[in-house]
């Protein structure tokens, strides 16, 4: 899979693609069906195949602060589409020019001119343009004139509810882990940078790696039971996590701390994967150090209780 960054680094070797679009924040399953539909007609139709992402996400440039938190950094997301051979994922720099675009032009300027297209495939929800006013009937019309072929992929429920990243993040939001992986297909990991932190967990006892999150925020909070991997080749390291902006010491930033239970290591630089397994408790503003000290080892013995049993 190649990485194309913005539409201006379109060649001629990206033309006559077969293309699906969106945010695909998450890879939940019904993003991992229409993945899978893409690579199949990849095969059958013996052509090459394209991604369309957004970054930022059209939501983050229109809201700001006040968009949807989001379940995968851009890098957990590239990671993902390696796994079902695409050919290219292109990424659009989501702009005020791009957000402006009516659906004609995205269609005649970006599908038809641009790219080229022989055929797209698209969510059943999936509407673009400026205000959104762009859907599946406008794509088939343009489709008939411009001559490319249109196709939809229905959702997918579970549970009587439908999969999309609203869901998922609601799930994961209420803590409930479990529900989220029934969703998404797969338990739910982060995987960032261990940078320096302000080493408050060293002071106490209990030093933590700092993950680097670049200006995103994700949809935990509290405390968690996790498997670390990548320090360890074909091993994971058990853990706990905490997420969020830490009360005890008057923070308000959303931050990830993991502690390795029961290891000492300097892993400053190093690209880690947390895979959540389980969530203990809500994050908490403690009157004291010692208090925080105490519900510390209470999280550790119950984590290492956890993985006795699983």
């Amino acid at each position: 899979m190649k990485l194309v960054r913005g539409i201006h680094n379109i060649m001629k070797c990206h033309h006559r693609c077969m293309l699906t679009i969106g945010n695909f924040d998450s890879v939940h399953l019904g993003h991992r069906e229409l993945l899978n539909l893409l690579r199949i007609n990849k095969y059958r139709f013996k052509i090459p195949t394209m991604v369309m992402i957004f970054e930022p996400q059209p939501l983050e440039f229109i809201l700001g602060i006040k968009s949807p938190t989001r379940l995968y950094p851009l890098r957990d997301k590239i990671k993902k589409f390696f796994e079902y051979e695409i050919d290219y994922l292109l990424c659009v720099n989501f702009n005020n020019e791009f957000s402006s675009l009516s659906p004609n032009s995205f269609i005649s300027k970006i599908l038809v001119n641009k790219l080229k297209i022989k055929s797209v495939i698209i969510g059943d929800d999936f509407h673009f343009g400026k205000d959104r006013t762009g859907d599946f009937y406008l794509l088939c019309k343009k489709g008939k004139q411009y001559g490319f072929h249109v196709s939809i992929f229905k959702e997918i429920q579970r549970n009587g509810e439908r999969v999309s990243s609203t869901s998922i993040r609601k799930a994961l939001s209420n803590g409930n882990l479990l529900m989220a992986e029934n969703l998404m297909g797969h338990p739910y990991k982060l995987s960032g940078k261990v940078v320096y932190g302000k080493q408050f967990g060293r002071t106490i006892g209990f030093p933590t790696a700092n993950i680097f999150l670049r200006n995103i925020t994700i949809p935990l909070n509290g405390v968690y039971i996790v498997n670390v991997y990548g320090i360890l080749k074909e091993k994971s390291l058990q853990a706990i996590a905490n997420i969020g902006i830490r009360p005890t010491f008057n923070g308000d930033k959303q931050r990830i701390e993991v502690h390795l239970i029961d290891v000492r290591m300097n892993i400053y630089g190093m690209n880690i994967d947390i895979l959540f397994r389980k969530k203990l408790r809500n994050e908490i503003k403690f009157s004291s150090i010692e208090n925080l000290v105490k519900q510390i080892l209470k999280d550790i013995d119950e984590t290492k209780k956890f993985f006795r049993s699983n």
